[in-house]
């Protein structure tokens, strides 16, 4: 069976609603959806002060290792001034054995991000995101527009070539609409689909 880890950092629940999402989409092809969330970093007055949410239903990830496991991997960040959360980067920074040996040469990566505003940084977050994918030899599946419903200008939406994503306002009021969560299905479906392609 194809193994797909969604592996994503979430402060408000914006991200891990993504998260869940996408994995919806994994298993309809019959793939397994493995969530995972990186550890939080940052000190516990402000995960409390901020009002950071508790990633209850979620396991953490045992070590970079565990990226070995899957077929393909699906990354999630909130977005912190144009690019991944330091929680995601710093479990990236742990990764540089994996690089190594090549661990995840031919895997099929994809990334997703939430932002507070539609040009809050969306694209540059995915790229961030990406470039540490590409760097270790992962195939990676954007957003294609077989996805249209990230098409028009009918409703604030969110949606890009580079990866699922969506909008959560200034207050992290808005949550993730219905076509943002079907951008994040289609874009685990193809992802699963690719990766049992090219499975050896």
């Amino acid at each position: 069976m194809t193994r797909i880890l969604i592996l994503f950092y979430s402060s408000y629940g914006h991200t891990a609603k993504m998260a869940e999402a996408i994995a919806e989409g994994v298993r309809e092809t019959g793939a397994e959806a493995v969530l995972r969330h990186v550890p939080e970093t940052a000190p516990q007055e402000v995960v409390k002060s901020a009002g950071f949410q508790e990633m209850e239903g979620h396991t953490c990830i045992g070590g970079p290792d565990e990226l070995a496991e899957y077929d393909g991997i699906i990354v999630g960040s909130p977005t912190r001034y144009g690019r991944m959360t330091s929680q995601m980067a710093s479990f990236w920074d742990t990764t540089g054995g994996l690089w190594q040996k090549g661990a995840l040469i031919g895997k099929v990566g994809a990334a997703f991000t939430s932002t507070a505003s539609q040009h809050g940084g969306q694209e540059t977050t995915l790229w961030s995101i990406l470039n540490n994918l590409l760097h270790m030899g992962m195939t990676v599946v954007g957003l294609d527009y077989g996805f249209q419903g990230q098409m028009g200008v009918d409703e604030v939406k969110g949606g890009a070539p580079y990866g699922a994503t969506t909008i959560a306002d200034g207050d992290g009021s808005r949550q993730p609409s219905e076509v943002e969560l079907d951008g994040a299905r289609y874009l685990g479906r193809r992802v699963a689909n690719t990766a049992a392609k090219l499975k050896d």
